[in-house]
């Protein structure tokens, strides 16, 4: 294991509106707040996402399993937010449920908001805490910079 320690820094509350791409509103408030890393978490509903529910099998690099839905779900989340090269990367999972359907599964594409999306953003200061694309994973993976 590799760790590095630090402190919470800004808090940022953010109203996601209906139609809205979740994943690319938080991009653009990370960019626009210059947040560098951060934990983040989210509750409200989406029209539509594409969700990575696993690998087909437990190799390297993985196949991913897709599953996406399009009738409007309820969504608790949570997620990481690192810079790649300038640039945010969020990793975001969730749990999305419409009546007795349920589907878990980190959130990749698509991501329309219905009605509303309520996302807290905890800023992460003095980690060295960056995501690189690493090739034997074929995922932009944690890696910690000297502070």
């Amino acid at each position: 294991m590799k760790y590095a320690k630090g402190q919470v820094g800004r808090v940022f509350v953010a109203r996601v509106e209906d139609g809205d791409n979740l994943i690319e509103e938080i991009k653009r408030l990370a960019l626009a707040e210059k947040i560098e890393a951060g934990v983040l978490y989210v509750i409200g509903a989406l029209k539509d996402a594409a969700v990575v529910v696993g690998p087909q099998e437990c190799v390297l690099p993985p196949v991913p399993v897709w599953r996406e839905f399009s009738d409007g779900r309820e969504i608790v989340g949570i997620g990481t937010l690192f810079s790649d090269g300038g640039e945010p990367a969020l990793h975001l999972h969730g749990a999305f449920g419409k009546g007795d359907q349920m589907l878990m599964g980190c959130v990749r594409k698509l991501s329309e908001v219905y009605l509303v999306a309520e996302v807290i953003i905890l800023e992460l200061t003095g980690t060295g805490a960056v995501k690189e694309f690493e090739q034997e994973s074929g995922l932009k993976m944690l890696k910690f910079l000297p502070v």
